[in-house]
């Protein structure tokens, strides 16, 4: 194989700049022109405008790293070039943007969970995208730095840097436009999407597990015996459920029970650990709170927390059980699915030695990308099914009947909860369903959730929210609003008849 010819930095910084354009930011000046506003030719000079400064601030830190870190800036460079070859795949399969959420979701994922991205497009496209890249960045060779090389640098990177102020001036009328677009441009622009966006990710990780501020002490106002199973739901939509109207027979056997409210909710984020943390905290905040489980162990109540998922905030109790645990407690055969925090909670309830008792299920029943894995062979009411949301393009319907299936199961899951509670005759049980966010399944080319708030549709936003329980002693209110996960907290004090400073009652379902 015939060796690379040595080339000076200068032309290799450039080299690497055009790469890092046209390989890895083709979705971020497709975006620019998708949204731009003004005519063909305004829109062709601002996408012009738009590349020469990508390439001239790339050139400037491409040629920093390769003069001042030697071969490490090379390697630093060979990972970014891997990496936005990955980040591009799920960018252009999946529509995602490489903002904070994502990175949230893209560390806090299991390799259980990410395994079901696996596929020989993502190899394909990382191996071409990537890893090539990658590899031509580490073998080219460069002439040495020395004072030339430096001098070349100082004026090349001069001038580079002079070009895109006079460009960015020029264009200070796109100010308003840049602050409209703004996360979705971050979470585009490769490899500072993924770069910054990561680094927001430990910045705010780290003031998160800051030491909880605590609620004001609560008392438990009496002995009556109460619980409350709260389920917190995974990558459910409002869209799919027949409870909500939908066309399909998804809850066949809620949609018979004539004491299930049903509300009309929205989720306050579109991803997992957004939308647990408003499940659980008692009002929207950046800030971490003590958490409804910590705050109610702490007050003298019977809490468990059971969970084949992740997201949650720090949860402080004595009983905090996963998959593994809780094999390890229970004769459980065949293949795990959601099921398995279900069992046992009748005898849990009844077992507890304290009169007020709160157990959450935290499922993954309908995470994507490969429904079909989520639930037992029997729920596969809606068939064919798609095998993955990669292939979801060329097969839309069986795509939806795959997810479809999750929510049939995810209605026996509930049902035959609701007929164990029901069983449970000196106890006052009560049971909530939320999800974390809904899941968008195609609908204007977007797949899964993540997308920012401020732009996301209905879909990831729009959540089932079902409230039962086996005692008709107290009455359901019907807030005239859409209501949030905020209203779990605030009802589950109420249930458990716990006298706390920070109870609103314009946030609790029951009257």
């Amino acid at each position: 194989m015939k060796r690379l010819p040595s080339i000076s930095v200068a032309v290799f910084a450039l080299v690497l700049s055009v790469m890092n354009a046209v390989l890895y930011n083709i979705p971020f000046l497709n975006f620019i022109a998708e949204h731009s506003e003004g005519t063909g030719w305004q829109v062709g000079m601002l996408i012009t405008m738009v590349v020469i400064v990508l390439l001239a601030l790339h050139y400037i830190v491409f040629s920093l790293l390769l003069h001042l870190l030697r071969y490490v800036g090379r390697v630093l460079i060979a990972i970014f070039f891997f990496l936005s070859g990955t980040c591009v795949y799920f960018i252009s399969v999946y529509h995602n943007l490489m903002d904070e959420s994502m990175m949230v979701n893209v560390f806090n994922t299991r390799y259980s969970e990410a395994s079901g991205f696996f596929s020989p497009a993502l190899f394909i496209t990382v191996a071409l995208l990537g890893l090539l890249p990658a590899i031509y960045v580490l073998v080219q060779k460069t002439h040495p730095v020395d004072k030339r090389s430096w001098k070349t640098f100082g004026w090349s990177s001069g001038g580079a840097l002079l070009l895109s102020v006079v460009l960015a001036v020029a264009n200070l009328n796109q100010v308003l436009w840049i602050g409209k677009y703004d996360t979705e441009l971050g979470g585009l622009v490769m490899p500072w999407s993924y770069i910054v966006n990561t680094g927001l990710h430990f910045a705010h990780q780290s003031q998160a597990q800051a030491k909880e501020i605590p609620l004001p002490d609560a008392t438990i106002a009496n002995e009556d015996k109460a619980a409350v199973v709260l389920v917190i739901g995974e990558s459910a939509r409002k869209a799919n459920f027949q409870l909500y109207g939908y066309n399909r027979p998804t809850n066949p056997r809620l949609s018979q029970l004539s004491d299930l409210y049903v509300y009309d909710a929205q989720s306050c984020g579109t991803y997992t650990v957004a939308g647990v943390k408003a499940t659980v905290e008692h009002q929207a905040s950046a800030d971490l709170y003590e958490i409804l489980p910590n705050y109610l162990f702490r007050t003298g109540v019977d809490v468990s927390w059971r969970t084949r998922n992740w997201g949650e905030p720090p949860v402080h109790i004595n009983e905090y059980l996963t998959i593994d645990s809780l094999l390890a407690r229970y004769d459980y055969q065949g293949e795990v699915f959601d099921d398995l925090l279900f069992v046992g909670i009748r005898e849990r309830i009844e077992s507890s030695d304290k009169n007020k008792v709160l157990i959450i299920l935290h499922t993954s029943t309908s995470h994507g990308p490969d429904y079909q894995r989520q639930y037992p062979e029997q729920y596969g009411v809606f068939m064919p099914v798609c095998s993955s949301v990669e292939n979801a393009q060329n097969e839309p319907d069986r795509l939806l009947n795959a997810y479809d299936n999750t929510i049939v199961y995810t209605d026996a899951l509930l049902a035959d909860l609701v007929d164990s509670l029901r069983t449970i005759t000196d106890w006052k049980c009560a049971m909530i369903y939320v999800s974390d966010h809904g899941e968008s399944l195609g609908e204007n080319g977007l797949f899964m959730h993540g997308v920012p708030m401020k732009m996301a549709p209905k879909e990831q936003y729009e959540i089932p929210f079902l409230v039962w329980t086996n005692t008709i002693t107290r009455d359901f209110r019907q807030p005239d609003c859409i209501i949030d996960q905020h209203y779990v907290f605030h009802s589950v004090l109420d249930w458990l008849s716990i006298d706390s400073p920070i109870y609103n009652a314009e946030y609790d379902l029951f009257k």
